[in-house]
């Protein structure tokens, strides 16, 4: 696609966990917990509020017709903060001075004084309603591609709870994650394709993780992203976990949104409309074979329906890969709690007949060029999504609605509400301002990976390698043995190692920094030969806990080298004949395997090559 001609504009935001050591707004540790530890629990219902000035923001007000029921689980390592049963601490000193010294990595100008402020959160992932944010920092620039790509803000910000199970009318949610601090930079609508989208997120994630002080890991980092079209419409797209499908999710929204606006010309064409009525027909169902509706009835509930004059064959059509308008629908209706919907465009089919659809036509008044949807379940439920895919249905007229959408797996989006209103931000009255002083802007600048990477590669590692240790939590554990060491046997030690032993299935998840530690420790002060690292790290994976005295007996044990050597060389008399010096590899490879980490192997290619060459002028 030519996306200079189609006008796209994408913005990024970057929300990212800090590594500090208790929360934004009370002294909990920022540790998460295993649901099935939970000692208590308690619900809260959304509830609807005028502004000061009359105004309802319209996806509150969605999320209330939604009915649902939150469900918190609280633990031994969360505070009545997090229930909103108490009110916030002050401001996490340590995690606003991440926050300054990223702010500075990005160029970026400063506040005079931070004040919290509330943003309107409705998805029932805060206690308290609202998200809790600090404005840091503004009007910064990275450089990506030779471009500058400008930043616009820098706020901190309180993690959100952690959804734990959506049974579409409950959804429970855990408070070990509510309260952690995190930064949230959002770019300008500086980028303009797929690929610089990617590049930018790409290199944001780079300068956070060169400080040193951020949290690792999946779900400790995501991208929301902003898109538009010329003659589409703003579209937030949230929660890109992997930044691999980034390009693919701005791609395919450029796609839905192309396909939309080729759906409203048609419906245009067809001079179609929207019947804003909803129409009982459940009792054409009485004797379906359709298994979802049946449940459903046998529930008391209702099956429900409209018409959508001069929709027929549109309902069915693909706007983004495996996607279809309908399934833009089946969206609005599972976010009421429902398990989708059924239109004419794909029927008879699950079940129901055809005599059923025929009725259904009768029943509506409905042409061969229209199409109907119908849903079943509560009748109050069903009305009300319905409702909302009438609205919806009426803007397919117009072109694309501004919405908040989720990414999915593939890089295709799924609806999850209306863009929030403009006003949903007012301030936090529990929590004092911070004025930024001179001496909290004078912070280091850390080292950004890409140059460590570059350092390294000098040092002698190759690229791959060299980016591998910089953008790793232990590249100061790099830094301090490479100065002893050959800088390969210390990046060996810290990548190769464990990532051969997670080959051949051991648990490496379970290394700390300590048994690197030793692990080189041993062979700079040459109690174990560089091969040596794999034995020490197989035990520290065994047990955690190992002696590294009993780590160095074990490796001990076994044959003297010389005999070792003496005894194959005479076993092997008849390989040494035939191949002469050419059975120096086969040969080594035995000895390795008895040998490996217990003795140098430039000493045993020695020993051996000598054994096998006085063999050969015995013979």
């Amino acid at each position: 696609m030519d996306y200079a001609s189609l006008g796209l504009k994408v913005g990024i935001e970057i929300h990212q966990q800090l590594n500090t050591k208790h929360k934004l707004f009370c002294k909990c540790p920022t540790v998460l917990r295993d649901v099935e530890d939970s000692n208590f629990e308690f619900f809260r219902y959304l509830r609807l509020k005028r502004s000061e000035i009359g105004e309802e923001d319209r996806a509150a007000k969605e999320e209330v017709l939604r009915s649902k029921k939150f469900i918190y689980k609280s633990y031994d390592t969360t505070c009545l903060v997090e229930a909103d049963e108490e009110p916030p601490r002050e401001l996490n000193m340590e995690a606003l001075q991440i926050a300054i010294t990223i702010a500075k990595m990005l160029n970026m100008e400063f506040v005079d004084e931070v004040h919290v402020m509330r943003k309107i959160v409705i998805d029932g992932s805060n206690t308290t309603g609202f998200q809790r944010t600090a404005l840091i920092a503004f009007d910064g620039y990275i450089e990506v591609d030779g471009r500058k790509i400008g930043i616009a803000t820098l706020c901190l910000e309180e993690e959100a709870c952690k959804k734990v199970e959506d049974k579409g009318e409950v959804v429970v949610y855990s408070l070990d994650r509510l309260g952690i601090p995190l930064v949230e930079i959002g770019t300008k609508p500086d980028i303009d394709s797929p690929e610089l989208a990617k590049k930018v997120a790409k290199k944001l994630g780079m300068i956070l993780r060169s400080t040193g002080k951020v949290k690792r890991g999946l779900g400790t980092i995501r991208q929301d992203v902003n898109i538009s079209i010329a003659e589409g419409a703003r579209v937030e797209i949230k929660g890109v976990q992997e930044l691999d499908i980034l390009d693919k999710v701005v791609e395919y929204e450029v796609l839905r949104q192309l396909n939309l606006l080729k759906i409203r010309d048609e419906l245009k064409q067809r001079n179609a409309s929207v019947v804003r009525e909803i129409y009982d027909v459940t009792d054409i169902f009485a004797n379906t074979k359709c298994k979802v509706i049946a449940r459903a009835l046998k529930k008391n509930g209702k099956v429900l329906a409209i018409l959508l004059k001069g929709f027929g064959g549109l309902v069915g059509r693909e706007i983004q890969p495996n996607r279809r308008l309908g399934t833009e629908f089946a969206d609005i209706a599972k976010t009421f709690g429902l398990g989708g919907i059924f239109h004419t465009d794909e029927l008879p089919n699950y079940g129901i007949s055809e005599e059923e659809v025929e009725k259904l036509r009768e029943r509506l008044n409905a042409k061969e060029e229209d199409a109907i949807i119908f849903t079943c379940g509560e009748e109050l439920r069903v009305r009300r999504a319905l409702q909302r895919i009438i609205e919806r249905a009426e803007y397919c007229l117009i072109g694309v609605p501004e919405e908040t959408r989720k990414a999915n797996e593939d890089g295709t989006t799924s609806y999850l509400r209306p863009l929030p209103g403009s006003a949903r931000m007012y301030p936090e009255t529990d929590v004092p301002p911070v004025k930024i002083t001179e001496d909290m802007l004078n912070v280091e600048i850390p080292e950004l990976i890409e140059n460590r990477a570059r350092r390294y590669v000098e040092m002698g590692l190759s690229e791959d390698l060299a980016w591998a240790i910089a953008d790793s939590e232990y590249y100061n554990i790099f830094e301090r043995f490479a100065k002893v060491l050959q800088p390969t046997i210390v990046a060996r030690v810290l990548h190769i190692v464990p990532s051969e032993l997670k080959k051949e299935g051991f648990n490496t998840d379970v290394l700390r920094k300590e048994h690197f530690e030793i692990t080189l420790e041993l062979i700079a002060e040459g109690k174990i030969a560089k091969e040596g690292a794999e034995e020490v790290l197989k035990e520290f994976c065994i047990n955690p806990n190992a002696k590294v005295e009993d780590i160095l007996a074990k490796m001990k044990a076994g044959e003297d080298l010389d005999s070792f050597i003496a005894k194959l060389v005479n076993e092997k008399v008849d390989l040494i004949k035939e191949r002469g010096e050419k059975a120096f590899k086969p040969l080594m490879g035995l000895v390795m395997k008895e040998f490996r980490g217990k003795v140098d192997g430039k000493i045993i290619a020695e020993k051996l090559m000598k054994a096998i060459k006085e063999k050969i002028s015995e013979l």
